[in-house]
């Protein structure tokens, strides 16, 4: 007879955890207030990330590697994409449905509000203004911009409380900080990355909301770019072989 509980879960070796064999820590201090960590959300190859609370005050801390890989030293990875998303965090920051950046956490981590809702689920029946408000916000980021790149996760999208949308993880988005961003190639491939965040959004849309597309819209989510196809039939292969050394190792759940 098969078990009603979940098989557990091996802890996966410390070089795939970005702490290494540390966790996360149990106190933190942001803005002179002391948050004593609540849960662990996640910890992977490049970040680890948990809920943290003080006196019923949640906030989301999220650090980045800094466990050497090998001997190899790999603080400074950490640092580069944590400066980065932390660095997107405060560009967005006044946005409806992006969480509030609190500051950093030492020089590898920081914090942002949490956001009391869940993630988008499969099955889940949201609202009418629901896609409106992130095709919105979506193009907000983009007039800044950003391109958010992740999309295609649906866990990255936050189903509030109130039942509004919101966005979170920019560890990948893409932003071109420095001089030349109105050069020809930067711009070419933040039109291309932004034309791949319509797509899936549309995908989502169709999805969960088909009612609300005409049909026009329904035949452009069900049909892939050339781009987007090419990326996936290359990056397949690695994918499939990435998930099952990963179940192989016990860093994630296998199949049952």
């Amino acid at each position: 007879m098969d078990s009603p509980f979940p098989r557990a879960r091996r802890r996966p070796p410390a070089w795939l955890r970005a702490l290494g064999n540390d966790n996360l820590p149990l106190d933190v201090c942001i803005n002179g207030a002391g948050y004593h960590r609540a849960a662990e959300f996640k910890h992977d190859f490049f970040a680890a990330t948990g809920l943290y609370d003080c006196d019923g005050e949640r906030i989301v801390v999220k650090f980045g590697r800094r466990a050497p890989l090998f001997g190899l030293p790999m603080g400074w990875i950490g640092r580069l994409l944590t400066d980065h998303e932390a660095r997107l965090y405060e560009r967005l920051h006044d946005l409806p449905g992006i969480p509030a950046f609190l500051g950093r956490v030492g020089r590898n981590g920081f914090a942002h509000a949490f956001v009391e809702g869940r993630e988008l689920r499969r099955g889940d029946r949201v609202n009418d203004d629901f896609f409106p408000r992130l095709a919105a916000l979506l193009d907000t980021l983009h007039a800044r911009g950003v391109a958010y790149v992740d999309l295609e996760k649906r866990e990255n999208i936050l189903v509030a409380d109130d039942g509004r949308p919101g966005l979170i993880d920019f560890q990948i988005s893409w932003h071109w900080p420095w001089r030349g961003a109105g050069l020809w190639p930067v711009r070419a491939l933040l039109r291309l990355l932004q034309a791949s965040d319509r797509y899936h959004l549309l995908k989502h849309w169709r999805r969960f909301r088909p009612d609300q597309l005409n049909g026009d819209q329904v035949r452009s989510a069900a049909r892939v770019p050339v781009w987007i196809a090419g990326h996936r039939l290359l990056s397949r292969p690695f994918t499939l072989l990435r998930r099952r050394v990963l179940a192989w190792l016990g860093a994630r759940p296998r199949a049952v």
